[in-house]
């Protein structure tokens, strides 16, 4: 069987793409390796449509003593559903459903663009005390030979979306390697089953604009937030069906206090504010 053409940037509306997501037929191709949970690379095929895409079935998901609730496949779908209610369409289109190793996660593939050889990407470490012109300090890190360079990354309003997202559902594992730039300039955000957990647990490689006042951009949606999380909304009953009531709350009260600080996230310094690996 041919492999399936990617989907064009465009060719589908976001719906189209969740209803193929949805209905269509998964045909596993093979394994993403390395990952500490399964991730199988699937085709998906619907209505004379098909594209690529990931399934994480529930079965190969390994307990984690601090999620005991729920499963990772359903907080992925909850960090889609809260990432389209905010409007900046950060995370690819991800739904829940059966597949052929059972339920499970399955979220449109994203082919990730390398910047050209003149183009800076989005992480970088450098030899300087402080960052250059369009970047921002995160922390420093030895390097070996008992040498430190300072991390730093793209002063990128795409970033900084990104940054604000996490901050609300609480993301415990925002890695560089979870960054995917892609065609059009468009960047996506990727793996997100250690999210909304009720206790602080954010960490993140975007810190650059910690204690920075949030955009106006930023403010205004965090304001249709709060109005979407009201008790009996929409976007509530989409969550309660994925996370705990308890977490609806913690999610609500992260962005009240977002709204009310009005500036990006700090570290607690109650957690590590880093993941490690970073990428």
């Amino acid at each position: 069987m041919p492999a399936p053409e990617r989907i064009p940037p465009g060719r589908l509306t976001d719906a189209e793409q969740v209803a193929l997501l949805t209905e269509g037929t998964l045909t596993v191709l093979g394994q993403v390796r390395g990952a500490s949970n399964a991730v199988l690379y699937c085709s998906v095929a619907h209505g004379g449509e098909e594209a690529y895409c990931v399934y994480k079935p529930v079965a190969g998901e390994q307990p984690l003593w601090d999620f005991p609730d729920g499963t990772l496949a359903q907080r992925e779908v909850a960090a889609y559903e809260v990432s389209e209610a905010m409007g900046w369409g950060l995370v690819p289109p991800t739904v829940l459903r059966d597949g052929p190793y059972g339920r499970g996660m399955c979220q449109l593939w994203i082919e990730a663009e390398e910047p050209g050889e003149d183009e800076p990407g989005l992480l970088a470490l450098v030899e300087d005390e402080e960052p250059g012109e369009g970047w921002k300090a995160v922390a420093f890190a030895e390097v070996g030979e008992g040498r430190t360079a300072l991390l730093v990354h793209a002063d990128d309003p795409r970033l900084r979306r990104l940054a604000v997202l996490d901050a609300v559902i609480n993301n415990g594992d925002r890695k560089g390697g979870h960054l995917l730039p892609a065609p059009g300039g468009r960047l996506y955000g990727i793996d997100h089953g250690v999210t909304f957990n009720a206790d602080d647990k954010l960490r993140t490689l975007l810190w650059g604009w910690a204690g920075e006042p949030l955009t106006p951009e930023a403010a205004e949606v965090l304001d249709r937030l709060a109005a979407e999380l009201e008790p009996g909304a929409p976007l509530v009953t989409r969550l309660a069906e994925l996370i705990t009531p308890a977490e609806i709350e913690a999610l609500r009260a992260r962005v009240a206090g977002l709204r009310t600080t009005g500036l990006h996230r700090e570290p607690s310094g109650e957690w590590p504010a880093i993941p490690w690996p970073p990428v």
